[in-house]
């Protein structure tokens, strides 16, 4: 095998890659797609290409963005360009599903320009890191904001007997008091 570090021009020995080495490295793969979409500019050296694209993104990988960061900024322009011409076009067309089909593209190519936009935004000024704390506001919740491996709470008890202030005896503090049996039964209160 290769090492990831090396240019994916030229395999061990100075023999040619085989299809299945050359498809390993991402920077083969992209120098193909250039090649293919960049017939614009020209008929591109192939092996060339592919070395330049393992240089930028051996500069990517040390920490250098400032590519990406043209990269990004050209393709907003670009987009822009693109949502301009798309609206221009369906401000020309007659027919009603002409005018849907190129401003909905227009619009595609304006979110796009968007969401460009704001990926540089967060390559240029990256968000902290903000931890917050959960607070408990309603009172009938329980957070546990700590070590998930706490144990359960043990289920509710029956307090235990509590002394009877005016009478000197213990009663159960699940027994309801005379007033809460006289709402429950009025019968039963009258009879005391």
């Amino acid at each position: 095998t290769k090492p990831a570090d090396t240019p994916p021009t030229t395999a061990p020995k100075g023999r040619a890659l085989e299809p299945h080495e050359l498809l390993l490295h991402p920077e083969a793969q992209a120098g193909v797609r250039m090649v293919e979409w960049g017939k614009f500019a020209g008929d591109a050296n192939l092996s060339v290409l592919v070395h330049e694209m393992f240089v930028a993104t051996k500069e990517v990988k040390a920490g250098n963005l400032g590519m990406l960061e043209r990269m990004l900024a050209a393709q907003a322009f670009s987009l822009d360009t693109m949502f301009t011409n798309l609206a221009r076009q369906a401000r020309l067309q007659d027919g009603l599903p002409q005018i849907q089909t190129l401003t909905g593209l227009a619009f595609k190519a304006q979110a796009q320009c968007r969401a460009t936009i704001e990926a540089l935004a967060e390559i240029k000024n990256p968000k902290a890191a903000t931890f917050v704390r959960q607070a408990n506001i309603a009172h009938q919740q329980q957070v546990n904001n700590g070590d998930a491996a706490l144990p359960a709470p043990a289920p509710a008890q029956l307090a235990p007997p509590a002394p009877d202030a005016l009478a000197g005896t213990w009663k159960q503090a699940s027994e309801p008091v005379p007033a809460m049996r006289a709402r429950e039964n009025p019968e039963s209160s009258k009879a005391e």
